[in-house]
């Protein structure tokens, strides 16, 4: 107990390293960045000029800007620094008989695996070995649906996909990303309010969709169905008004790109 006691005093030390929390607030900017992209992309599939909505695209999309290495290699360090963080932010709640504390943990867990993956794309293309996420998605699926039980695997990865996207959806509905910022007053409080719900809300959406590819393909056993997130954005094309679906998500990634740049700023950490 006395050693859990230690290992979260030291957790909390780390976490509260002002360097530390200074790049961690980099990583906010950066993923919102990689957000706008991301809109920017998914409203270009939506009016039919192509090109890849996921995060694979958005860094591609991120090279061409101005200095757009540097900023794909701070990118890099940023998306890095806040997965860390999130991991200390988790290693609190170790050892721990606080059932909420734990389920803040898992939650700090599932943030920082989905920050190294994204730092992780980043670098394979810093480094010019770039990396197609919806082929790295099908592939992940197929090794998934080849293990014994693999069908009802994937169900429950896809499952989990979606609850995690219901997750965000909640979040942003109920406004529970108040925990995660101190809001501003006056206009500059409603206008982050806003950008979080509609951010928060269409990610979710995204995210849902993406869960229930990972379904279709375990059920019809055919891993090309699971295409990762620009395959789920894509696929809300086909749908009735899919295109106007569509805009209002892209949008929506807009709108979280813009309250993760807040985030970096107002920030709890």
């Amino acid at each position: 107990m006395n050693a859990g006691r230690e290992a979260r005093r030291a957790a909390s030390r780390a976490g509260n390293s002002p360097a530390l929390t200074t790049i961690a607030r980099i990583g906010f900017a950066a993923s919102g960045l990689v957000h706008l992209l991301m809109g920017y992309l998914a409203i270009r599939i939506a009016t039919h000029q192509g090109g890849e909505s996921d995060q694979s695209g958005a860094f591609a999309q991120m090279v061409k800007l101005p200095g757009g290495m540097i900023i794909l290699w701070v990118t890099v360090v940023g998306l890095t620094a806040l997965a860390l963080w999130l991991l200390l932010q988790a290693s609190l709640g170790i050892g721990s008989s606080s059932k909420k504390r734990w389920a803040r943990s898992l939650i700090s867990l599932g943030k920082a695996v989905a920050y190294v993956a994204l730092a992780a794309t980043a670098l394979s293309l810093a480094l010019r070995h770039p990396t197609d996420s919806a082929a790295s998605t099908q592939q992940a699926s197929g090794t998934i649906l080849s293990l014994p039980g693999g069908q009802a695997l994937l169900i429950a990865v896809g499952l989990i996909t979606a609850g995690i996207g219901g997750y965000f959806i909640y979040k942003g509905a109920r406004k529970k990303f108040h925990e995660d910022i101190s809001l501003p007053a006056g206009g500059a409080g409603k206008a982050v309010d806003l950008l979080g719900i509609a951010g928060y809300v269409a990610k979710g959406i995204a995210i849902v969709t993406l869960g229930i590819l990972f379904i279709v393909a375990a059920v019809k056993v055919d891993p090309k169905d699971a295409s990762g997130l620009d395959g789920a954005l894509k696929a809300l094309v086909a749908l009735p008004f899919g295109e106007a679906i569509l805009l209002v998500i892209a949008c929506g990634l807009v709108a979280y790109g813009l309250y993760s740049f807040a985030r970096a700023k107002l920030a709890k950490l």
